[in-house]
């Protein structure tokens, strides 16, 4: 349950590789000063605020961006694409999961792969612990056999049910001196 097969491993791997190429993608900002565009909105009468020009009806401004600025992002993508390669490497599925999970919260709605192949791997963790089968058709086929064996036991043990509540329902139990209250006079 807690190692993984050939499959998820492969795609922990390709998890760690996006992560890893996302992490090069920052390195030329990392070398030296960089210009981003800021957008802002335009104000009511249709300008922009001090320091935007408008662009296509958008109030833009170029911003000189220090390396500093990136380095928090590159090291991020970096140490959990490492730590995903790693978990990945040496079968740890939890790791890939909260490895996973962290590129999915930093990245936003870029993360969706990062929260799709955790939650991936967290259901097949739990249908191989609950069925002893990741797959969804294994899983769907002890459901079944189960299913089957609890309806043969319960028409079994039903009828032995129904013999032994009638022998137990004629012996009513003694009250216990200390749980029960003790009866008052109505007179």
């Amino acid at each position: 349950m807690l190692g993984l097969d050939d499959l998820e491993r492969k795609f922990g791997f390709g998890g760690a590789a996006i992560a890893l190429v996302l992490a090069a993608l920052f390195i030329p900002h990392l070398i030296k000063n960089t210009t981003i565009h800021v957008t802002a909105k335009a104000l009511k009468d249709h300008t922009c605020p001090t320091g935007y020009a408008m662009v296509k009806s958008v109030c833009t401004k170029a911003q000189l961006t220090h390396p500093s600025y990136w380095l928090l992002q590159f090291l991020v993508f970096l140490v959990v694409g490492l730590a995903i390669a790693g978990f990945s490497y040496f079968r740890k599925r939890a790791g890939v999961i909260v490895g996973s999970l962290l590129l999915a919260f930093a990245t936003g709605s870029a993360g969706l792969f990062y929260m799709a192949l955790a939650a991936w791997l967290a259901v097949r963790a739990f249908r191989l612990g609950k069925y002893g089968d990741a797959t969804f058709r294994g899983a769907n086929v002890r459901a079944r056999e189960r299913a089957q064996e609890r309806r043969a036991n319960k028409g079994s043990t039903s009828r032995a049910a129904k013999t032994t509540s009638a022998t137990t329902s004629s012996r009513i139990p003694a009250p216990s001196k200390r749980y029960t209250p003790k009866k008052t006079n109505r007179r």
